[in-house]
């Protein structure tokens, strides 16, 4: 049997962000695009160009950037959208435009159109899309909920329009497998021009089924799928890439179906992608959890060292681990250390190598192995040299009564400032340093502390979330001492703060936007 191609269609960088706090700076939105674009994800959807001069500016640079992968950007069903949209994403090589309308009985009610005069607008729109670019998608928001007759008619309109893709998400999550692929089937067998267009799906994982709805589709005759990496996503998240792929890979003998994507790839922009967005990967989640490829059970581990397909049904190197965690020391050298990153996916210029190296070499003092778990924490670690905010010294004073105190020194512009805090505790007296010397309005949303490895000297990742009027910013960083990870976290939460408030824009509100539910 011959396998179909399914195409991999990422959006990550749009429905991905949509997550709360999961905001990215424009530099890690272009980051993740050449990831992406690298890792063989077929179409990108890089934004929703008009919600912002931010978002328009990330859209067409990384349309500009791409070397292989279709750059899509979203437009609502309107011709001001759309417009600004084509702007965004002309300058790629392949360029896309993806229009939208919801079209169940609820969210017709939204722009208060009857069923009429939203197949016009459909018409209209979509040929609008069509005449500035070959490549157009359309999509009925809330198309599971959709009454059959309407969607048919609505998908045919289209077609006929130019659409070359037709998208039927599944907004609210709320399909199940069976229907998922019966929905896809019909409306090929029924609608007129069926034959000539992709069909894709886009799953939401409400009910915890985006993975398996996603997979029906394809059975049910859609070759493209909408996901994101991690599952990243508004409520409970889209469909995980890293699900579908893998799933279609390891089950070829029931999906016959193939993408383009190099698996290898995987790990790294998991982990990448979790840095930038604030959202840590949960330890037992399928394919990039912690935990995916972790056996503890004696009779599990029994199993492994006699043969490793006994409870492994990939292998860790099919998704970027190097199976093994062979731990590096303080003796080991450059090359052991860029052989090692290049083994877990990380091709660093020599002058990040040096940044790495430096911060591998005070970590190994401190921390008898260095694993790879480690070393990777380390590459994502921001050290920024044009950040405003940096610490300098950090004592904290604990006791078993009385409030913590914290002696703390940081540099602000180039000058070094001090002061003596207290709190309830060693890191609410360390924040509280921090604000005593760069006082600010921003409020903590998020606090979490995370083990890289094992053992009582591993090393803490921490994530901060913080917000200032609106625009909200994630800051991450390891360090044995817990609460030195929780400081230089706060301070590169507010370092990006600073940068989001220099570069603001009164650009576009999107605030109750209907688009944030596609």
């Amino acid at each position: 049997m011959t396998k179909d191609k399914v195409l991999i269609f990422d959006t990550t960088l749009r429905d991905g962000e949509k997550s709360t706090g999961a905001t990215m700076t424009h530099a890690e939105k272009l980051e993740i695009a050449e990831l992406l674009d690298d890792m063989g994800v077929d179409i990108i959807e890089a934004g929703f160009p008009i919600a912002s001069e931010g978002d328009f500016n990330a859209v067409s640079e990384i349309a500009k950037r791409s070397k292989r992968a279709t750059i899509c950007g979203l437009a609502r069903a309107n011709y001001k959208d759309i417009d600004r949209c084509w702007e965004a994403v002309k300058h790629a090589g392949s360029p896309r435009i993806h229009t939208f309308i919801g079209t169940s009985p609820l969210h017709r009610a939204i722009p208060n159109l009857d069923m009429d005069q939203m197949a016009e607008r459909i018409h209209d729109t979509v040929t609008h899309a069509r005449n500035l670019c070959d490549n157009v998608q359309w999509s009925p928001m809330d198309a599971t909920r959709t009454e059959w007759d309407y969607l048919c008619r609505v998908v045919e309109i289209a077609i006929k329009a130019g659409a070359t893709t037709i998208n039927i998400p599944d907004t609210v999550g709320y399909t199940a497998p069976a229907e998922s692929a019966e929905l896809i089937r019909k409306l090929i067998a029924t609608v007129p021009g069926a034959d000539d267009v992709i069909f894709a799906t886009h799953c939401h994982n409400d009910l915890g089924m985006a993975t398996a709805n996603s997979l029906a589709a394809v059975i049910g005759g859609a070759r493209q799928i909408e996901c994101t990496i991690n599952g990243l996503g508004e409520r409970a998240g889209n469909t995980a890439l890293e699900e579908v792929v893998m799933a279609l890979k390891i089950r070829g003998d029931i999906m016959p179906y193939e993408t383009g994507i190099d698996t290898r790839k995987i790990m790294n922009i998991s982990r990448r992608v979790a840095t930038v967005s604030g959202f840590a990967v949960q330890f037992n989640k399928a394919i990039v959890g912690k935990n995916a490829f972790a056996h503890e059970s004696g009779i599990h581990q029994d199993g492994m060292l006699k043969n490793a397909e006994t409870f492994e049904i990939m292998r860790p190197e099919d998704v970027g681990l190097s199976g093994t965690s062979l731990p590096l020391g303080k003796h080991s050298g450059r090359a052991a250390l860029r052989a090692k990153l290049a083994e877990l996916g990380f091709d660093l210029a020599d002058n990040q190598l040096n940044d790495v190296f430096v911060r591998f070499k005070d970590l190994a003092d401190r921390k008898k192995e260095v694993f790879d778990d480690d070393l990777m924490a380390l590459v994502y670690q921001n050290d920024s040299g044009e950040d405003r905010v940096k610490l300098k010294s950090l004592r904290v004073v604990c006791g078993t009564e009385g409030p913590q105190e914290a002696d703390m020194v940081l540099e602000i512009d180039g000058t070094d400032v001090k002061t003596s805090a207290t709190g309830d505790g060693p890191v609410d007296a360390t924040f509280n340093a921090v604000k005593a010397l760069f006082p600010h309005g921003a409020r903590l949303q998020l606090y979490q502390v995370q083990a890289v490895t094992e053992g009582t000297d591993a090393q803490a990742t921490v994530m901060v979330r913080m917000e200032e009027e609106g625009r909200i910013a994630t800051g991450q960083s390891a360090d044995t001492d817990t609460v030195v990870a929780s400081a230089k976290a706060y301070i590169n939460a507010i370092n990006r703060l600073l940068v989001r408030r220099e570069h603001s824009s009164p650009g576009y509100d999107t605030k109750g936007v209907s688009y944030k539910d596609n």
